[in-house]
């Protein structure tokens, strides 16, 4: 009854956990007003570097006194221009103006601003940039959302006049420029945005003097601002190529000496262009529209310690950061995915002639050595992506050649992992590469997390913030190296264990991983944990044994949907501003406009396909599985057979990885950082599974534990000891370790036993099994049924005969009750050189109560 109820029983342990791991949010307390008026002034293309005390002396007193950060410029264009920055702060969401413009470039057009009446103003362009936005954009934004939640708005410049302006064009009040006393224009509305000028250029000296000028007609904005308002400061757009962080400064009331950030960032010290809008109307108390901004309030956290000068190199140096790591990162994945198809490629002979064969026929095996040094390369290939991570430990972008700074430290790093891997205990056990790279994968990726994910972010492998898409928690690469990590460290540990424990080993582990994933504390990924809880739960009914059958794949599907559902119902009875990304999707499905997520969802999985080089490491590892290892030579079956906790985490980790990617509009990419991980070590597990498949068990040393569960060196509950991970023990590559030689005698003639009244001679001479699978001494008492090499073993007659499983190949613990061997009951192998003619075999009797055998 209780072996029935298992898979339901873990289904509901694992929705629990990630339901309550969802669930969790950090207190978003709901904005205060804290002003009376808002200016926003603007000065495209103005970054940290631009700011000194010798040059921008205004803008510096702000900062010292105010919240400052890093601004994310993005828009629905890339690059952000001028008009689109200007655009998408009016609005509130990623916008951006309509036009033809260049490839990489800004449309070489100017705004037309009319001015009737000599008070505000009319943008006649601006219907056609709302349809635009509405009818040609996947955003659904509407221009002018900004102006449309106040009564009175002022617009100074004619990039303002773009912010302010209404959905039909209008802005309420509007000047060319600054006037000689700008006080009363500032204080007749309550939201005034100001256009301060451009800062472009490489040359550093020309942007000295346009960041000068800026800082100038800054100070008499500061001079005339209304009492009890609130100025914010932005770099409000790109002005070339590549894209770059910009200036957030917020000074009033409530805004001394933090750092910046906002629920859309989730990050100290980083906000985004579309939180400018929500940030003005939650400092005045006004309510949001009714179709909610993208962006959330800015607020300000943590009291800056230090000098101004020490904070303000911290998003100079985020800048800087950012930039480099787009130029380095398309390298280290382009050359990640070749090196790992070239050594897939020197694998494939290796599996060829991994495996020892008996008789005269047969390829030559592989040297001892190269099979050493390809072990040792598959390790270092596995841990690539962790070293890569941790290499962001080192400011290497702050070099003058910040690409070769950055291999060779990863280099090194790359070396440091392989070697405490190589020289671990139990390396030479066939699972002990396999655990030990997951282990440390998952340790590593897993602590950064926990530590606030400070190394993926700007990161090699991490997430960049110039991109707009993620400031905290997991990464896409990130999200599959870790699940695999988890879900395959899962695996091994539930390897060691008695098969009724395994499952409940399997859900511990992945439980754990899908609680960092999910929680809003740490991985900050709702739809990768929806994503690894579908996985885990098909490893863990299939980690005792069995296939993946349509029944056991429902319990897995309803365990993912359950999860969604509960989180979509809690996210859901949360205030509208306070939902995440899965209440705000099905709140859109509600009111009619979810198509535009599941638009930008799909072209987003499609260019992420098309484009990224982690979409050719997941093919190929794909090709390389199906096409190598599933095959009768590739050894992948064989270990499946061997260990099947190790095959429920690897297809628990194929069905996690590719759900995270298509859900999370990132194609294969997660699968692809998977494949970086699972590949190798599978490949690696094969070669030495297929180096011990001659092996032979001998008798004495196939006494196992009473309870089952694997000792230090069984691969299974009741299989015969000797190795972990192969059936003589040594567990390392190609035989190594054999306690003698296999073609060796026994070292003493068997002790005789007395058969049951019951049991009938043994009328036919034994048959040897054929050259190339192991061979048994016959225990049935009929004729023997011949070793198989892969697969299930299959009972001997009346469900008493041998075992055609290799010894210590098949655990018999994993076996139907019918097919298992009484325990002590191996025969004594007969090695190939020793084979007799049937004709003079001796008649051999046994007792199947007893643990000895006959002597010949």
């Amino acid at each position: 009854m209780l072996r029935r109820l298992a898979p339901a029983l873990l289904t509901v342990l694992v929705v629990a956990l990630g339901v309550a791991a969802l669930a969790a949010r950090p207190p978003q307390g709901t904005p205060q007003r804290t002003a009376d008026f808002v200016v926003v002034v603007g000065v495209a293309g103005l970054r940290w570097e631009d700011v000194s005390p010798e040059s921008t002396p205004t803008l510096w007193r702000m900062a010292q006194d105010g919240s400052i950060g890093s601004l994310s410029v993005r828009s629905a264009h890339r690059p952000t221009c001028p008009v689109d920055g200007w655009l998408t702060l009016g609005a509130g969401s990623f916008a951006g103006w309509n036009g033809s413009r260049p490839a990489g470039g800004c449309p070489p057009v100017g705004v037309t601003v009319e001015q009737p009446d000599g008070i505000g103003a009319n943008l006649p362009d601006q219907e056609s940039v709302v349809q635009y936005n509405q009818q040609r954009l996947p955003w659904g934004t509407v221009p002018g959302s900004l102006s449309e939640s106040v009564r009175c708005s002022v617009a100074v410049g004619p990039g303002a006049a773009v912010a302010a302006a209404r959905p039909f064009g209008r802005v309420d009040r509007y000047a060319a420029g600054l006037p000689a006393d700008p006080s009363a224009l500032l204080g007749s509305c309550v939201l005034s945005i100001v256009d301060l000028g451009t800062v472009d250029g490489a040359e550093p000296t020309a942007r000295a003097e346009q960041a000068r000028a800026a800082d100038a007609q800054l100070a008499r904005v500061l001079a005339a601002r209304p009492p009890q308002s609130l100025v914010l400061v932005a770099g409000i757009s790109d002005t070339e190529q590549p894209s770059r962080l910009h200036v957030a400064v917020a000074d009033g009331p409530g805004w001394e000496r933090g750092w910046l950030t906002s629920a859309s960032t989730g990050r100290d010290g980083y906000l985004q262009l579309v939180d400018l809008a929500p940030t003005a109307l939650a400092a005045l108390g006004r309510p949001m529209p009714e179709r909610l901004f993208l962006g959330r309030p800015a607020v300000s956290t943590g009291e800056r310690t230090g000098d101004l000068t020490a904070a303000i190199n911290a998003p100079a140096d985020a800048d800087r950061e950012a930039a480099a790591q787009r130029t380095v990162s398309g390298r280290f994945f382009t050359l990640l995915a070749g090196v790992q198809v070239l050594l897939a490629l020197a694998v494939l002979p290796l599996l060829r002639r991994a495996r020892p064969h008996a008789g005269p026929a047969g390829p030559t095996p592989a040297s001892p050595r190269v099979v050493a040094v390809v072990e040792v390369l598959l390790v270092a290939a596995a841990l690539t992506v962790p070293a890569a991570l941790l290499a962001d430990a080192v400011p290497w972008w702050r070099s003058e050649h910040p690409g070769w700074i950055f291999a060779g430290v990863t280099a090194l790093l790359v070396a440091g992992g392989t070697a405490a891997v190589r020289f671990a205990p139990g390396y030479a056990n066939t699972l002990g590469p396999f655990g030990a790279a997951a282990g440390l994968t998952t340790l590593v990726v897993g602590l950064d997390v926990l530590t606030g994910a400070r190394l993926q972010l700007n990161g090699v492998v991490g997430y960049s913030a110039l991109q707009g898409g993620r400031y905290s928690g997991l990464s896409t690469v990130g999200l599959g190296v870790f699940l695999a990590g988890a879900l395959l460290t899962g695996g091994w540990l539930a390897q060691r264990v008695h098969r009724g424990w395994r499952p409940a080993v399997m859900v511990a582990v992945g439980g754990l991983a899908v609680v960092v994933v999910g929680s809003p504390y740490l991985g900050a990924d709702p739809v990768g944990a929806i994503a690894l809880t579908a996985g885990l739960s098909v490893a863990a009914v299939i980690s005792a044994g069995g296939w993946l059958t349509i029944s056991r794949l429902a319990w897995a599907a309803m365990a993912a949907l359950a999860v969604g559902i509960g989180f979509a119902v809690v996210d859901l009875r949360r205030p509208a501003a306070e939902r995440g990304s899965l209440g705000r999707f099905l709140s859109a499905v509600g009111d009619g406009t979810g198509g535009f997520t599941v638009h930008r969802s799909s072209t987003a999985n499609f260019e992420t396909f098309v484009n990224s080089p982690l979409t050719v490491l997941a093919l190929v590892g794909a090709l390389v599985v199906w096409f190598a290892l599933m095959q009768p030579w590739g050894g992948l079956m064989r270990l499946f057979g061997i260990y099947p906790a190790v095959r429920a985490a690897l297809a628990g980790t194929a069905v996690a990885a590719v759900l995270g990617g298509l859900l999370d509009g990132a194609a294969l990419d997660v699968a692809g950082a998977a494949t970086a991980l699972v590949v190798p070590m599978a490949a690696l597990a094969s070669l030495r599974v297929l180096g011990h498949a001659a092996d032979r068990t001998r008798p004495g040393t196939g006494r196992t534990r009473d309870d089952g569960a694997d000792d230090e060196r069984g691969s299974g509950g009741a299989g015969p000891a000797g190795g972990s991970d192969g059936p003589t023990g040594g567990g390392g590559p190609l035989g190594a370790g054999h306690p003698r030689p296999i073609s060796a005698p026994p070292a003493g003639p068997p002790r005789s036993v007395t058969p049951p009244p019951s049991a009938a001679p043994d009328d036919g001479p034994a048959h040897p099994a054929p050259d190339d699978g192991p061979a048994h001494a016959a225990l049935t008492e009929g004729p023997p049924q011949p070793a198989a090499d892969d697969g299930p073993a299959h009972p001997g007659p009346d469900g008493a005969g041998g075992d055609a499983r290799p010894p210590g190949d098949h655990p018999a613990e994993d076996a139907p009750p019918g097919d298992r061997l009484a325990e002590g009951a191996l025969a004594s192998p007969v090695a190939p050189a020793q084979r007799v003619p049937s004709d003079t075999a001796p008649q051999a009797r046994t007792d199947r109560g007893s643990t000895e055998v006959a002597a010949p």
